[in-house]
C-alpha cells in the first residue's frame, strides 16, 4: 500500500471513529505509516522538489492530528489544560512538568475544536474536557478577573513567572479569552449541557476587569498586576508586537471596557506606531518594537490572529493582512539569503520565532544579532495563511528531510539547528497551538469564523476604528 493510500485510509478511520479504542488503534497506525514515509525518504536531502507520495491535504491533516494530541493526550491531567512544555526525556530542570500555560491553553482549546471538525475526537468527549477546564478556571487564582501567566495544574495556584510577577498577566489572559470565546460560539446553539458551557465561559469573559489594567485611567494598558508587588513590573503594552488582541478584547468587553483613546494613545503611540519601512521589496507599515528593519519574531503575526481574522482587517495604521504577509515574507527571504551563513537555511528550510534555543530560550528573528542559527518549525507552519507555497514547502522539507530528527508523537519538535547539530525533543504549547490553528484557518477559516461571530468583537472593532470582513 502506498503512502497516499495509508494516509487516506487513516483519515477515513479518523472521520468514522466513534470510540476511544478506534482512536488508540489509529494512533498506532499513523505512527507506523509516518515512520515508513520518513524512512523511505532518507537520503533524498538534495531534493527540494520531489517531496514524495503524500498528498498536500493528507500531510496537513497528519501534522494537525499529531499536534492536536499535544493538547488532548498530553494535557495536564488534573485541570485538562495545556502544559507549558513537554520534554520527551522526562527531564524538567525547573520541576514544571505539570505547570499549565494560560495563553497556551487558549490556543489549545482552539486546537481541540479543530480536532472535532477533523474527526480526531468526538464532540461529546470534548464537551466533558471543556467542562473540566472551565471548572478548573473558575476555582483557579484570578486577579481582578485575570489569570496569571503560569498556573499549577494540581492546585490552580499562580506560579510566579518572574520576580514581581506572581499575579495577573492580562496579555496571557487575552490569549485565553480569544480561545474561550471561540469555544463559546461553537457550543452556544447546542444541547443544554453545551449551552451551559457557553454560559459559564461568558461569565469568565465578563469578569475580566480590563479597565483595571489602565492603572487608574491612564490611556494605556499595563501587562502585569500583583497583589504583593502591585504595579512594580511597570510594563505598558505599546505596539507593535504580539498584543493587538489585548486591545481588541479590552475595547470589546461588555462589562469592563477601555476607551478608544486607550488604543490610539497607548497601543498606537499617538500615531507613532506607523512607519513605511521596506525590506526586500516588502513594506512594513507598523513599527515593530526593537525590530524595525526586518520585523520581529513571527509569533507577532500569529498569536493575535488565531481568532482575529486579518484577511480584511484595516484601521488607519495598517492593512493587517498585508502587514502580516510581508513580515512572513521578509522572514522567509532572510533565511533564503542567509547572511549569517548558517547551515541548512534555504527557501524550504526557514522560520524564525521565539522558542527553545541552543542556549535556553530566545526570540529568534531576522537580523545579525537576533538570528542564532535556530529554525522553529512553527514559524513557517503557522504562517501558512500568509505564505502558502513557502510554508507548505517547508512542512514537506521538515517532514521528509528531517523527520527522523524533528518529528515526534506531538508533531514537529519546537526547534532545531543544523549549524550546531542540535535536535532537542521538546515541545512548547505556545508554539504547537498556532501551528494546528493556523493550518485550519488556511484550510477552512474555522477559528476566524467563530471568533469574528462574537457580537462584542464586532462592536469593539468598530469602536476602535477598524473595518473588517463584516464591513465588506
Amino acid at each position: 500500500m502506498s503512502g497516499t493510500d495509508l494516509i487516506s485510509l487513516g483519515l477515513f478511520i479518523i472521520n468514522q471513529m466513534k470510540t476511544i479504542n478506534i482512536l488508540a488503534l489509529l494512533i498506532l497506525f499513523l505512527e507506523s505509516s509516518c515512520s515508513n514515509s520518513i524512512n523511505n525518504k532518507k537520503g533524498n536531502s538534495n531534493s527540494e522538489t520531489d517531496f514524495g507520495s503524500l498528498s498536500d491535504d493528507s500531510l496537513l491533516s497528519l501534522v494537525q492530528y499529531r499536534t492536536f494530541q499535544y493538547f488532548w493526550d498530553g494535557a495536564e491531567p488534573v485541570s485538562g489544560m495545556a502544559r507549558e512544555r513537554y520534554h520527551v526525556d522526562g527531564i524538567y530542570p525547573e520541576n514544571d512538568k505539570n505547570v499549565i500555560t494560560t495563553g497556551g491553553s487558549g490556543f489549545g482549546v482552539m486546537a481541540i475544536l479543530v480536532g472535532i471538525e477533523r474527526g480526531f475526537i468526538t464532540r461529546e468527549e470534548v464537551l466533558k474536557r471543556f467542562q473540566k477546564n472551565i471548572s478548573f478556571l473558575e476555582k483557579a487564582d484570578r486577579f481582578h478577573g485575570a489569570f496569571s501567566h503560569w498556573i499549577y495544574g494540581e492546585t490552580g495556584k499562580a506560579k510566579p513567572f518572574s520576580p514581581g510577577d506572581n499575579g495577573a498577566d492580562i496579555v496571557e489572559t487575552a490569549y485565553l479569552m480569544q480561545g474561550l470565546l471561540a469555544v463559546r460560539q461553537y457550543f452556544r446553539e447546542g444541547n443544554e449541557q453545551e449551552k451551559a458551557l457557553s454560559s459559564d465561559i461568558d461569565k469568565l469573559w465578563r469578569e475580566v476587569e480590563w479597565n483595571w489594567f489602565t492603572r487608574g485611567g491612564e490611556k494605556v494598558l499595563y501587562w502585569h498586576w500583583s497583589p504583593d508587588y502591585y504595579w512594580d513590573m511597570n510594563f505598558a503594552v505599546r505596539g507593535y508586537n504580539e498584543c493587538l488582541i489585548l486591545y481588541v478584547l479590552a475595547a470589546s468587553s461588555p462589562t469592563y471596557p477601555v476607551s478608544a483613546d486607550t488604543y490610539h494613545q497607548g497601543w498606537a503611540r499617538n500615531g507613532a506606531i506607523k512607519t513605511d519601512r521596506e525590506k526586500y521589496g516588502y513594506v512594513l507599515t507598523l513599527n515593530h518594537n526593537g525590530a524595525e528593519e526586518y520585523g520581529g519574531p513571527l509569533f507577532w503575526a500569529h498569536y493575535s490572529y488565531l481568532g482575529l481574522d486579518p484577511r480584511h482587517l484595516k484601521d488607519k495604521y495598517a492593512d493587517y493582512w498585508q502587514q502580516n504577509k510581508n513580515q512572513a515574507l521578509i522572514n522567509w527571504q532572510w533565511c533564503v539569503r542567509n547572511p549569517n551563513n548558517f547551515a541548512g537555511y534555504s527557501k524550504v528550510c526557514w522560520g524564525l520565532t521565539a522558542g527553545y534555543s541552543v542556549n535556553g530560550y530566545a526570540a529568534h528573528s531576522p537580523g545579525e544579532h537576533n538570528d542564532l542559527g535556530v529554525i522553529s518549525p512553527t514559524a513557517a507552519i503557522s504562517s501558512i495563511p500568509y505564505t502558502p507555497d513557502q510554508s507548505l514547502n517547508a512542512i514537506k522539507h521538515f517532514y521528509y528531510e528531517h523527520g527522523d530528527k524533528i518529528w515526534g508523537k506531538y508533531g514537529f519538535y519546537d526547534a532545531f539547528s543544523e549549524q550546531y547539530n542540535w535536535y532537542p525533543q521538546k515541545y512548547l504549547a505556545i508554539d504547537q497551538g498556532p501551528a494546528i490553528v493556523m493550518i485550519e484557518n488556511y484550510r477552512t477559516g474555522l477559528l476566524w469564523d467563530l471568533f469574528m461571530s462574537c457580537p462584542e468583537i464586532e462592536n469593539g472593532l468598530i469602536k476602535l476604528g477598524f473595518t473588517s470582513r463584516q464591513d465588506n
